[in-house]
């Protein structure tokens, strides 16, 4: 059962955050981006920016520029928010997206050592997208905003 998303008391601390996010599906990726940025502008982030890509796909290497330019200049980069929704149809096209999606984001993050906040999601139809991404109380962009801000503070206090 899908739970609603609690409401927490975080704060943004003094990085920024990058929010990359595929435009296909926008009318439910676009409810999770606003959603997000709200959640991170309302814990007090000083930068927010947003990069918007045509596909799921797209996401990783626009990530990975992200974390290795953050890294190469000492920027205080707090987390990396990935937004995208893909629906899976008659072929297994959409699940190999999301593997290769969620293997690469992973590999992004271990290797920069920076939260690479993972909400892509793979659903089974658009009443899941509805539920997850259009409903106020249930959007996993506020989600992943308020993950990447925890991540944030737990990687700052292991420095």
């Amino acid at each position: 059962m899908l739970k609603a998303i609690q409401s927490k008391k975080l704060h943004a601390g003094d990085g920024g955050f990058a929010i990359v996010a595929s435009r296909y599906n926008g009318r439910y990726v676009d409810a999770m981006v606003e959603a997000a940025t709200a959640e991170l502008k309302r814990a007090g982030a000083k930068a927010v920016k947003v990069i918007r890509v045509p596909g799921a796909f797209e996401i990783p290497v626009v990530a990975t520029r992200l974390a290795r330019v953050a890294s190469a200049h000492g920027s205080p980069l707090g987390a990396i928010i990935c937004l995208g929704v893909i629906l899976r149809g008659e072929t297994v096209h959409a699940a190999h997206i999301g593997e290769a999606v969620s293997r690469a984001l992973m590999r992004i993050q271990m290797r920069y050592e920076l939260p690479v906040i993972h909400e892509v999601l793979l659903l089974e139809n658009e009443d899941q997208a509805r539920a997850r991404c259009l409903d106020p109380k249930r959007n996993r962009g506020r989600e992943a905003a308020q993950t990447a801000l925890a991540m944030a503070r737990v990687m700052a206090a292991l420095d």
